[in-house]
């Protein structure tokens, strides 16, 4: 479903997670440029979500709230990479309007636990009440909404959260694993490769699916393009990032200037 429908169908808020937890088939993309029109084009172009990277990209904490606003006015659901697990930074993501937060470099059950704990109220949670934008929104949610509506990822992308995926998979609140390949790979000894490149990636993404699903839990992934999106989403994962805005912007600038370069 594109993204600037999607808000219509679904409500303001808590679309994302009830579609993570119908275990709905998503394709989202990156936000890495630190521009708010530039996410607004993202965002308008179709895409079911647009994730805000604050880990490896140009934005930061600090810009991330033009980011989430650019998103939310095109109508998709709006979504941010935490740069670590940090309920400080967690918390910060929910309260500027995020659906859902991914949460990088999670190694076990406790710390997905403590990423999930965070992204609650009391008393199932640890998240402070702070409705930033009470007086500027009509869509603030009250805390049972905020509730309902926030949704937790957490990266399965070392060694150590592979081997501890059946509990991770299974701790309430964790709405989705993130599959980060290259880091999987290089925890694992096995150097920085993908799938098309390893076996033996190609495996572990596979136990990963089949041990979450188990859980009931959702399963995203990296995926460079529509083909290796198609790939996945056959063998049963459930929502993919499968591009981003400063390639897309170098490959139609490319193909542009090559274009005017032959005539």
């Amino acid at each position: 479903m594109a993204g600037h429908r999607r808000r219509e169908v679904l409500g303001l808020m808590g679309g994302f997670r009830q579609s993570l937890q119908r275990r709905d088939r998503m394709s989202g993309a990156w936000v890495f440029l630190d521009d708010p029109i530039t996410t607004q084009v993202m965002a308008r172009a179709g895409f079911d979500f647009i994730t805000i990277d604050l880990q490896h990209s140009y934005s930061t904490m600090a810009s991330a709230a033009p980011l989430v606003d650019a998103v939310r006015h095109q109508g998709a659901s709006p979504v941010v990479r935490v740069p670590w697990n940090t309920p400080d930074l967690i918390m910060r993501s929910l309260d500027l309007g995020a659906e859902a937060v991914i949460v990088p470099m999670v190694n076990d059950a406790a710390e997905a636990a403590a990423a999930a704990s965070a992204c609650h109220y009391a008393p199932g949670g640890i998240r402070s009440w702070g409705p930033l934008w009470q007086g500027l929104r009509d869509d603030v949610p009250d805390h049972e909404h905020g509730d309902s509506a926030a949704a937790c990822i957490v990266m399965i992308e070392t060694a150590e959260a592979y081997r501890d995926i059946d509990a991770i998979a299974a701790v309430p609140d964790v709405d989705a694993v993130y599959i980060g390949q290259n880091d999987l790979s290089l925890s694992a000894g096995l150097g920085r490769h993908t799938f098309a490149e390893s076996t033996e990636v190609h495996t572990m993404i596979e136990h990963v699916v089949e041990r979450s699903h188990a859980a009931g839990t959702a399963v995203g992934l990296d995926c460079a393009g529509g083909d290796a999106a198609r790939y996945w989403f056959d063998r049963g994962v459930d929502f993919v990032i499968a591009a981003n805005d400063v390639a897309l912007l170098g490959a139609a600038a490319g193909a542009a200037a090559r274009d005017l370069r032959t005539r």
